[in-house]
């Protein structure tokens, strides 16, 4: 076969594009990763409006708050499908509780997935199962931060396995970040004979555990703060550390 022709080493080179060109697809190309982060945007923090629940009113920042909530749940394997649920203090109306309805889905929480209520009047149509167990707990949270509050219910899988073992009455992290945020986790048994007193060892137990956390055992783990995002944080902080915790019990590692 013939040899193919060396290249001409003094062939021009095709001449830059001018700046002016350079900057205007520089700019094009901005645009276009602009509008493509809005659209995401928009996909994954869709618009919902407040919601009117009886004599309530749920502002929009507050309904868009447990939409991306119930999303972080899911995405953090706090929960699945209809697993779980969260309430907080109504930011704007003394004594009234905004929470997920029974057998919300996570993932799909809008203006229709929230009902209201006032603490100490009955739980409101459409509630779930444990409003008292939510209402102890956010007025006991809003004793201890001078007024908001929030709970979320987490059935992350680690903690609930743990609490699972029957012997087994407090969680106490091994790794550093577990034992320095959140400490031990107390485990209290669920009894619908005595509602009044499984409320009562709930409420000690979350102050026992630094106001962070309470663990009902088969139940996954109901933790607090100041604010949603709170929240959600010690839920995850404990489901973390409760999977470091059982990683050597599996592997019968000693720690």
């Amino acid at each position: 076969p013939l040899a193919s022709a060396p290249a001409d080493l003094n062939a021009e080179e095709p001449p830059a594009p001018p700046p002016l060109a350079v900057d205007a697809e520089v700019r094009r190309l901005r645009g276009a990763l602009s509008t493509a982060q809005a659209t995401i945007e928009a996909l994954e923090e869709p618009q919902v409006p407040p919601a009117v629940l009886e004599d309530i009113v749920v502002p929009q920042h507050v309904v868009a708050d447990f939409a991306r909530m119930g999303r972080w749940l899911v995405h953090e394997d706090l929960g699945r499908a209809t697993m779980g649920g969260m309430a907080m203090l109504h930011p704007d109306v003394q004594g009234a509780v905004v929470s997920t309805r029974m057998l919300t889905m996570m993932p799909r929480i809008d203006e229709r997935s929230l009902v209201a209520g006032r603490l100490g009047m009955g739980a409101p149509r459409g509630a779930r199962d444990d409003w008292r167990l939510l209402e102890v707990l956010l007025a006991s949270v809003s004793m201890a931060t001078g007024g908001p509050a929030a709970v979320i219910h987490a059935h992350g899988p680690y903690t609930t396995a743990m609490s699972c073992e029957k012997d087994l009455i407090v969680l106490q992290p091994i790794d550093a970040i577990g034992k320095k945020h959140i400490g031990r986790i107390i485990i209290v048994e669920p009894d619908d004979q005595d509602q009044d007193a499984f409320l009562r060892q709930a409420v000690e137990a979350l102050q026992q555990g630094g106001m962070r956390c309470v663990v009902v055992r088969g139940h996954g783990a109901y933790a607090v703060g100041a604010d949603l995002t709170q929240a959600w944080s010690n839920a995850s902080m404990v489901e973390h550390s409760m999977r470091v915790a059982m990683l050597p019990r599996q592997a019968n590692l000693k720690t």
